[in-house]
C-alpha cells in the first residue's frame, strides 16, 4: 500500500511549486489559492521575501497549496487502496486528498483556520525544536520556561512553543543539558500549544459547517495527531479542530501507517522531512518525497510502479 504524507509549515522556498507550475492539472488549485491569497502563489513566492513568506497565514496557504497541487498531478493513478494523513496543517490537505473536501474547500478552511490562529496567538509566538532529550529530561525545561510541547516526533525529536523568548531560552539551556541540536524553526506561531486554545471553538463551527463528502472508497484517513484512523468526517471536526492547540503526536501516526501495512510512503512536501522521518522509523519501506523528482512524468512513473 502507498501512503501520502501532507507536510506542515516549515521554509517555503521560491522554488515550491517548480515541479507542477505549468501542469494544466494543477491548474485548479493554484486559481483557488489566488482567491484566498489575492495574487497567484507560483508568483507570490518567487517576488517576496524569506520573511514574508514565513508569515503563519500565507505560509499555510502556500504549504497546502503545495500538496494539492502535486496530488492532482497523479490522482489519476490512485486506483488501488492509499492511505493518507498530514502534519499539522498538512492535515487540511490530507482531508481534501481523502475526498472530504474539494481543493477549495480545503484551501478557503485553511484560509479560516491561520487568520484564527493569528488572531489568538499574539504577535511574538514561536516553534523551536530540541532533538536528544527524552520527555523526562525535556519536562522541567518545559515548566521553567512556560512552553509546551507541540509535536512528538520520532528519535527524541520534540517541538516546542511558546512566546519566542521563552523558547529561546528554552533552546539555549536544551543544549547545555544534552541535546543533541535545538533551535527557532521558521514557524512564527506557537501551534500545537494551549497558547491557540481559544481558536478552537469557531474552527470547529466553520469546519463542521464546511461543504463536505464521504471518504473517498480506496482511500484511509488517518489522523495526523495520533493515527487514529479517521471513518466519518463529521464526527472526526471536533478533534481536526482541537489540532490546532493540542500537542500532535507524529511518531504515533508513523507507527499507524506501518501497522496498517504500508510499503511505501510519498512525502507531498513542503520538503522531505516526513519521508526522512518515515526512513529513520521504518528502513525497510521503500519512501520518496515529490521535491526529489525533477519531473511531473518522473513522478507519476514512481507512483505507478510496484
Amino acid at each position: 500500500m502507498l501512503a501520502l504524507l501532507c507536510g506542515g509549515q516549515g521554509t517555503v522556498s521560491n522554488k515550491i511549486y517548480d515541479l507542477v507550475a505549468g501542469q494544466p492539472a494543477a491548474e485548479s488549485v493554484f486559481a483557488a489559492a489566488t482567491a484566498c491569497l489575492g495574487e497567484d502563489p507560483r508568483e507570490l513566492v518567487r517576488t517576496r521575501s524569506a520573511e514574508e513568506l514565513s508569515a503563519n497565514y500565507v505560509s499555510q496557504i502556500l504549504t497546502v497549496t503545495s500538496a494539492l497541487a502535486i496530488h492532482t498531478c497523479m490522482a489519476d493513478l490512485l486506483a488501488d487502496q492509499t492511505a493518507v494523513t498530514g502534519y499539522s496543517v498538512g492535515e487540511m490537505a490530507a482531508w481534501s486528498i481523502a475526498g472530504i473536501w474539494t481543493a477549495d474547500e480545503a484551501l478557503r478552511l485553511t484560509e479560516v483556520r491561520a487568520r484564527l490562529m493569528d488572531r489568538v496567538a499574539g504577535p511574538d509566538s514561536r516553534l523551536g525544536y530540541v532533538r536528544g532529550l527524552d520527555r523526562t529530561a525535556l519536562q522541567p525545561l518545559l515548566e521553567k520556561h512556560r512552553c509546551a510541547i507541540a509535536i512528538r516526533n520520532p528519535d527524541h525529536l520534540f517541538v516546542v512553543g511558546g512566546a519566542e523568548h521563552d523558547v529561546i531560552d528554552l533552546c539555549r539551556e536544551a543544549a547545555t543539558q544534552g541535546a543533541v541540536r535545538s533551535g527557532l524553526l521558521a514557524v512564527k506561531i506557537a501551534s500545537h500549544t494551549p497558547l491557540l486554545d481559544q481558536a478552537r471553538v469557531p474552527l470547529q463551527r466553520a469546519l463542521g459547517a464546511s461543504r463536505r463528502s464521504s471518504i473517498a472508497n480506496q482511500r484511509i484517513l488517518l489522523a495526523g495527531g495520533d493515527g487514529e484512523r479517521i471513518f466519518s468526517p463529521a464526527s472526526a471536526t471536533s478533534k481536526l479542530a482541537c489540532q490546532v492547540a493540542r500537542p500532535i503526536d507524529w511518531a504515533a501516526t508513523l507507527e499507524a501507517l506501518a501497522e496498517f501495512g504500508v510499503e511505501r510512503v510519498l512525502d507531498l512536501g513542503p520538503g522531505h522531512a516526513l519521508a526522512e522521518m518515515m526512513q529513520g522509523v521504518l528502513p525497510s519501506i521503500r519512501c520518496y518525497a515529490a521535491d526529489g523528482f525533477r519531473t511531473v512524468d518522473g513522478l507519476r512513473s514512481w507512483v505507478a510502479s510496484e
